[in-house]
């Protein structure tokens, strides 16, 4: 395997615990999530300076209709990414507590919205990118992997009804609750099951979409 493809593959397994970690705000402390926000921006550039693909060739080509979809939450995640920061500025209480700007209600309520459907998009995304590849050998293992996945998803879909996940990304609800005498680890477990939740449905919209006929010319990158 080459240094670069090692590289990258840190990368990503980093951003997605980070993410992880980061769901768990109050669990760990409002520094230490200040802290990992800041790493997880930082990791999220690198990701990009090692894909420029994408960017190089966003006006370039025909747009299937994979192209389409996967272009979109793209362009949303990377929108979410970078108003993410903005908005972690003017509520912190540690690293950026000397610039000036104080915290404000609208910012806190900006940061909860933009946090869970990033944390939603990056999930689909990871499964667009596992949902372009084919199985062609260890077929067994391949269908061994997506029962797991299938099983994790399902605990997903309980966890994500348990804990009300649709009121933050709908802002019923503006602030995150928890349950302070559960486990970090748990808590965890039902964001991660969550994540493996929309990956999947994000592989299976990638793979439809993959399915439909392409245009004879034009160029369709998956990056």
């Amino acid at each position: 395997m080459k240094a670069k493809k090692i590289i990258k593959i840190i990368i990503d397994t980093a951003m997605l615990i980070f993410l992880l970690l980061l769901m768990v705000y109050s669990l760990i402390g409002e520094a230490a999530h200040e802290w990992l926000g800041l790493t997880m921006f930082l990791l999220f550039i690198l990701h990009h300076i090692m894909n420029p693909a994408w960017l190089k060739m966003f006006f370039k080509g025909r747009y299937t209709p994979y192209r389409v979809y996967n272009t979109a939450i793209n362009v949303l995640l990377l929108a979410i990414m970078v108003l993410l920061p903005i908005s972690s500025i003017m509520i912190s209480k540690h690293i950026f507590r000397f610039s000036g700007v104080d915290g404000m209600s609208f910012a806190r309520t900006v940061h909860l919205l933009l946090s869970h459907w990033g944390f939603i998009l990056m999930s689909v995304h990871v499964g667009n990118h596992v949902g372009v590849h084919r199985a062609e050998k260890k077929k067994g293992v391949y269908v061994l992997l997506w029962a797991v996945a299938i099983a994790v998803s399902i605990y997903g879909t309980y966890a994500f009804v348990n804990r009300d996940m649709a009121s933050y990304l709908l802002l019923k609800n503006q602030f995150v609750f928890f349950y302070f005498g559960q486990s970090r680890l748990r808590f965890m477990a039902d964001y991660a099951s969550t994540m493996c939740l929309f990956a999947c449905i994000g592989a299976v919209l990638s793979k439809g979409l993959k399915m439909l006929k392409r245009p004879k010319r034009g160029i369709s990158k998956d990056e």
